[in-house]
């Protein structure tokens, strides 16, 4: 059993939820972000994803595309980033996700870096740009090296889909609360607990929900209709505000008081 499924058991045992926290890595710097790591760890957060810079992040609203452009002008590269998850692999066991898009990987080679990411520590990914329909390739050599696939599931995907994704995902599956691109919200749809209800009933992998969550109250609403929260535009919009030791302070409160308030 890898990390992922090794949390969601144990949080269910606790009575708990999943907080699924995202960072872009190598914004501001690559330094920055291993610092980071434990730090959110340590801040409540029980899976962390971290995202790849592209320099075309299509589902991406405002707040992560300036995240990515920050990353690439500091020199971020894939290569970059698997060392880095290397790194603090010797510091914490926390489950980390690389979230971004398929590009990236084609350029590196899907092989060679899900042999990379395998060896640095990586427990998944989840491309965005990556259909079920057309995945049966990268899936496999995902699965062969012990690196979980994660898929996406929309307000506007139908039976049909569902259940493609469900037959095809693991580790988790992630529930996109709102049509459109990333970003905070003011509140949470109130369709999202029908819809997770609903695809609840189809699949025994834990369901986790994105896309607009970034208060304390809203992540306390989908955790009672949830197995996690994911958290992503808000935490990241603090990197625009803030530096060193500041931006530290304010990720782990703003971290705490999530978990705080999903518990």
């Amino acid at each position: 059993m890898g990390r992922i499924s090794e949390t969601f058991k144990r949080l269910k045992k606790e009575g708990q939820k999943a907080l699924v926290t995202f960072i872009t890595a190598g914004d501001p710097d690559l330094e920055t972000t291993a610092r980071l790591i434990p730090l959110l760890e340590n801040s409540g957060a029980d899976i962390i994803e971290l995202g790849v810079p592209f320099s075309d992040p299509m589902a991406d609203g405002p707040t992560i595309q300036l995240s990515s452009e920050r990353a690439l002008a500091s020199g971020t590269t894939l290569a970059g980033i698997l060392a880095l998850v290397e790194n603090v692999r010797r510091k914490t066991e926390v489950p980390l996700v690389l979230m971004g898009y398929y590009n990236p990987i084609l350029q590196y080679g899907p092989e060679r870096f899900v042999a990379d990411a395998a060896k640095a520590g990586v427990d998944g990914v989840l491309l965005v740009d990556l259909p079920p329909e057309e995945s049966a390739g990268f899936r496999s050599i995902a699965a062969a090296a012990g690196i979980t696939a994660i898929f996406l599931l929309t307000p506007t995907s139908d039976g049909q889909r569902m259940k493609k994704v469900l037959a095809l995902g693991s580790g988790f599956l992630y529930y996109v609360s709102v049509t459109g691109v990333t970003g905070a919200r003011k509140q949470v749809e109130t369709s999202v607990a029908d819809r997770v209800a609903e695809i609840r009933t189809r699949t025994k992998l834990p369901v986790v929900v994105g896309f607009g969550v970034s208060t304390p109250d809203q992540a306390a609403q989908i955790a009672e209709i949830a197995d996690g929260v994911v958290v992503g535009s808000a935490l990241v919009k603090l990197f625009e505000q803030f530096h060193g030791v500041a931006l530290e302070q304010r990720l782990a409160e703003n971290v705490a008081a999530l978990k705080q308030g999903m518990s």
